[in-house]
């Protein structure tokens, strides 16, 4: 066990102590101070002048954020005598998205002068700042209005742009506060939607796990234990969550920013994104709602995350090393045939276009299949038991998302069992990241087992059930007003 891992359990329940997100920070590549506490909200001046000195700031928000605590940062940063321009508030209706447009527009209003953006909000305004920022030319500070998701900290912005979502390389902020008060008080669907981003680290560990044994990326074993002891403790915290519970809630939010600390460490999303986020990001592109109303990341990701690790235990029901790695290159298909098939899979052209070019650069010819089948073959025993290790049943994650209040059952996010199944093979398309999508499509039981899983019975066949029904109809499913996860 590594020193931060010894700590990690050591620490709060549910939540990483002080020592280790101090170890986490001085990983990390852009952020060098994170405040979390109650209160915290009137310390920002003196934050925003340790990272920045005397240096003009501007509050970035919307409508709401700007109620909830952009108003309170913009007068605690003029009270300390720091120069603050007029701050950039974005309507708050329609709900606002992180899309590249909106972006640059913000941009543009931060090219008129040099100030230090300070982003007020929870996800969409922080993508939208951090990508703005990095545009113009200057870094940026943080203050959380929500446990909402992990990309306060995250290394690049999720950016909608042509209708195709993806992560813009950008740095995340110098500094991120976050009052313990203000994320208490903010609407359940929001920290529910955090839990849900947050349980999604476990698949995503797995996917890591699947893509280092098969020699695609391997697993950086700092950067692990900056994520997976966190999501393990926090995930006992269900029930306090759906009970709204400060404490859990605080210790939610450390672990999210604990993953985008290890986003940071690794430029990358891998430890901490993986095939339950690529049928999140399908939904997205393909504007995924209830009533009208946008479904929130972390929702998406919550059950991403069921339909993902029930595709795993089909996987681990069968013995691969016995794999019959020549009879499964023969039948493997040209690039041309994949290629067909993303034109037949996405009607949108930006979409197509961008799917084709994702699939091109993961692609590989028999010859490379079999090198990487025969390595499969050969760790496929050690391999299974590190996945089990990993991995929680579909079942349990399903009770775990219900009782913190995430919707755990697709027809809660709007989406039909059909709709659910043809996702795996359209979410695979969109992302060269290896993930147990690609390793079922490679060993040739993708559709054999999406095909036990939607059977009658099946672990994701209509698993809907009456309580979960009336879930759906009270839950919010939008991230709520001006709170935007996404």
């Amino acid at each position: 066990m590594s020193v931060v891992e010894q700590r990690m359990r050591e620490g709060i329940a549910g939540g990483p102590p002080d020592e280790v997100l101090g170890e986490a920070l001085a990983r990390a590549t852009d952020t060098r101070i994170v405040e979390v506490g109650a209160g915290a909200l009137y310390g920002a001046a003196d934050t925003f002048a340790s990272c920045f000195g005397s240096h003009t700031a501007v509050v970035v928000a919307d409508e709401t954020t700007y109620e909830v605590a952009g108003r309170t940062v913009h007068r605690v940063l003029r009270s300390a005598r720091l120069p603050v321009t007029d701050a950039l508030v974005f309507p708050s209706r329609p709900l606002l998205h992180a899309d590249f447009a909106r972006a640059a527009w913000l941009r543009d209003r931060l090219a008129a002068h040099e100030a230090i953006p300070v982003a007020v909000g929870a996800g969409t305004i922080n993508d939208l700042t951090k990508l703005a920022a990095h545009l113009a030319g200057r870094p940026y500070m943080a203050v959380a209005t929500a446990a909402s998701m992990d990309g306060y900290a995250a290394f690049g912005a999720a950016i909608t742009r042509d209708g195709f979502k993806q992560t813009m390389l950008c740095p995340a902020p110098r500094a991120i506060v976050a009052d313990m008060d203000v994320l208490a008080a903010a609407p359940a669907a929001l920290t529910a939607s955090g839990f849900g981003d947050l349980v999604g680290k476990i698949t995503a560990g797995a996917d890591w796990l699947v893509a280092d044994a098969l020699g695609v990326e391997a697993v950086d074993d700092a950067i692990w234990t900056m994520v997976q002891p966190a999501v393990r403790q926090a995930v006992q915290d269900a029930a306090r969550l759906g009970g709204g519970e400060p404490a859990a809630v605080a210790r939610l939010f450390r672990c999210l920013v604990m993953s985008g600390l290890a986003m940071q460490a690794a430029r990358s999303s891998r430890p901490a994104s993986g095939a339950e986020h690529q049928l999140s990001h399908l939904w997205e592109m393909r504007r995924l709602a209830v009533d009208g109303h946008a479904v929130s990341h972390g929702f998406k990701v919550g059950v991403g995350t069921v339909a993902v690790a029930a595709l795993y235990e089909r996987l681990l029901a069968h013995d691969l090393a016995q794999l019959d790695v020549e009879a499964v290159c023969a039948r493997w298909p040209a690039l041309a045939t994949w290629e067909a098939a993303v034109r037949q899979t996405h009607a949108d052209p930006a979409l197509r276009a961008q799917a084709l070019a994702e699939v091109r650069a993961k692609y590989v010819d028999a010859d490379g299949l079999r090198v990487r089948l025969q390595r499969l073959r050969e760790r496929w025993p050690a391999l299974t038991e590190r996945l089990r290790g990993q991995l929680l049943p579909a079942k349990a994650l399903r009770s775990l998302l219900a009782t913190a209040g995430c919707p755990s059952e697709p027809h809660e996010i709007g989406l039909t069992t059909a709709a659910l199944r043809a996702s795996f093979g359209a979410a695979r398309q969109i992302r060269r990241r290896y993930t147990v999508l690609d390793l079922a499509v490679e060993v040739g039981l993708l559709e054999p087992g999406l095909e036990a899983l939607f059977a009658a019975g099946g672990e994701l066949a209509d698993w809907r059930t009456e309580a979960a029904a009336q879930s759906a109809r009270t839950r919010p499913l939008a991230a709520g007003a001006g709170h935007n996860s996404d």
